[in-house]
């Protein structure tokens, strides 16, 4: 398996894996899939400032770990949320661990300091996935979405990937830590 930095020319791909969460399951709260345009779009869109990664095997894209921005306001700036998503065939591999400790040592390396997760429940096996990585629970937000004629709770979850500081450093572009990958 070789972990990378994505390509906008990954959008198809990339899509593939994550559609069905949208139009399957209440996983992702989006209500319709994007068009491959549009994912490449996002994908152009976040990548200047957070690591977008896909792990591949055999040439075939098996998953893929992203971070985005928390919330709007300045305070925020050094909080991600992270996400993984990996194809069904590739299930129970290490896709996903070896995808975020990649994401993470990488989120670190550009000075960010908490990194959110975001589930939607039920999700055990994404529960689980987080409380092993590291992630310790915050709270739920009860009945936050309606999807498939239904209310949806979501757990929050939060990783400390570098120390609360009186001055931390300002999170730097993408382009500073492609080296490491």
């Amino acid at each position: 398996m070789q972990i990378r930095f994505v390509k906008v020319d990954d959008a198809a791909q990339l899509l593939a894996i994550y559609s069905p969460f949208v139009t399957n399951t209440a996983t992702s709260f989006e209500a319709v899939a994007p068009t491959v345009q549009q994912f490449a779009e996002r994908i152009t869109g976040y990548t200047g400032k957070y690591p977008w990664l896909v792990a591949e095997v055999n040439g075939q894209i098996a998953g893929y770990a992203c971070a985005s921005k928390h919330r709007e306001r300045e305070a925020y700036q050094w909080c991600v949320e992270a996400s993984v998503y990996v194809h069904p065939a590739f299930y129970r591999q290490g896709i996903a661990q070896q995808l975020y400790t990649k994401l993470f040592y990488l989120l670190q390396q550009q000075q960010f300091v908490n990194v959110y997760a975001i589930i939607a429940l039920p999700n055990a096996a994404s529960v689980a996935l987080h409380q092993q990585m590291g992630f310790a629970t915050v709270g739920v937000y009860e009945n936050i979405g309606f999807k498939f004629g239904q209310w949806h709770n979501v757990l929050w979850m939060v990783k400390y990937i570098n120390p609360h500081t009186a001055n931390p450093a300002l999170p730097l572009p993408v382009a500073s830590i492609m080296h490491l990958v």
